[in-house]
């Protein structure tokens, strides 16, 4: 294992918006992260992980950047299921093309979604009606507590919209290695959400293979996002917001046609896309290198050249925006590290 140093992280990162780290290396077994680890606790400096660098704006870290490539696949057979074991630096839409082939059910509707399988968890990955907690079975981690690997059932991740106990500060010291998925080996495509609905028209969903499914997602994805090689881009930087029923009520009343979903954890959940754009007219609202995407508002995209502290700043002021137009606050997405 090499460790590098000052290392620049615009070609590991899409928004490629990002500076340098202090320390860099990459570990290809649980063995090397071991032993990264070893010589971020010598040096006396922080350490952070990276996978597909799909969902992160980093600044200067003046700590050691770990780019995970753990790789493999086991596939078990247990009937009507299969249990496939993921290393976390398998690239994910590669293993969501390979669960399409073998026919399995689960998640086809996640298809297109950059980055690595083990960000998956850690963010909660969904898009299209489906999140990944809904087929995880259990995440292996590394703690960097005990130096060991230990396995964490779905209900220890504690997963929430776009969160889970990894994005706590009890599991900040909890390295994804391996995810274990639960597919099925029959079922019915999920075609609820809108885009989904328009494309198929009145085509049943049972009718509907797996890769009729995974091609109409890509396809939606083209429509609304940049292309990785024209653009830097971390994908949706904005998290959609969630409020009371009540402030639902209040904005409702101003914006009737304002999109909402009722959430099972409670409150609902607002279509941040549509305010930027119904209501604040933001869509393509741009800033020197930076800007909203002209198709959907929620992608935040550096046209090139720009820095994180432009990034940041032009993010900063959008949330701005919405906080004193809307009254309510939004969240980012995409993890900032500095």
């Amino acid at each position: 294992m090499k460790i590098e140093e000052h290392k620049s992280l615009e070609a590991l990162t899409t928004l490629r918006a990002c500076g340098t780290a202090r320390y860099f290396c990459i570990v290809g077994n649980v063995s090397e992260l071991s032993e990264a680890l070893q010589f971020a606790r010598a040096e006396g400096v922080p350490l952070h992980i990276l996978g597909g660098g799909s969902n992160m704006l980093v600044g200067e870290f003046d700590g050691l950047l770990i780019k995970l490539n753990l790789c493999g696949m086991e596939w078990s057979d247990r009937g009507e299921t299969v249990l496939v074991k993921v290393a976390s630096g398998e690239g994910w839409d590669a293993f969501v093309e390979e669960t399409v082939t073998r026919g399995l059910y689960g998640v086809e509707n996640l298809s297109g979604i950059p980055g690595t399988v083990g960000a998956a968890p850690i963010q909660n990955i969904g898009a299209y009606g489906a999140e990944v907690k809904d087929v995880i079975h259990a995440v292996d981690v590394f703690d960097t507590g005990e130096m060991r690997v230990r396995t964490l059932t779905r209900s220890e991740c504690r997963f929430g919209y776009r969160t889970s106990i990894f994005k706590t500060s009890e599991g900040k010291g909890l390295i994804v290695v391996a995810v274990t998925f639960l597919l099925a080996k029959t079922g019915t495509p999920n075609i609820s959400y809108k885009d989904l609905t328009r494309r198929f028209g009145t085509r049943s969903p049972s009718s509907l293979s797996l890769g009729e499914v995974r091609r109409a997602v890509l396809a939606v994805r083209r429509e609304k996002f940049p292309p990785l090689d024209g653009y830097g881009t971390a994908g949706s930087f904005f998290k959609n917001p969630i409020v009371t029923r009540e402030v639902y009520e209040r904005l409702a009343a101003a914006h009737p046609t304002l999109p909402a979903f009722p959430i099972p954890e409670g409150g609902v959940k607002l279509s941040l896309a549509w305010i930027l754009d119904k209501a604040l007219g933001l869509k393509g609202f741009r800033k020197g290198a930076v800007g909203l995407y002209e198709k959907q508002p929620l992608v935040l995209v550096n046209f090139g050249g720009a820095t994180a502290a432009e990034v940041e700043s032009f993010a900063k002021e959008i949330a701005e925006r919405v906080r004193e137009k809307i009254g309510i606050e939004i969240e980012w997405e995409v993890e900032k590290l500095s």
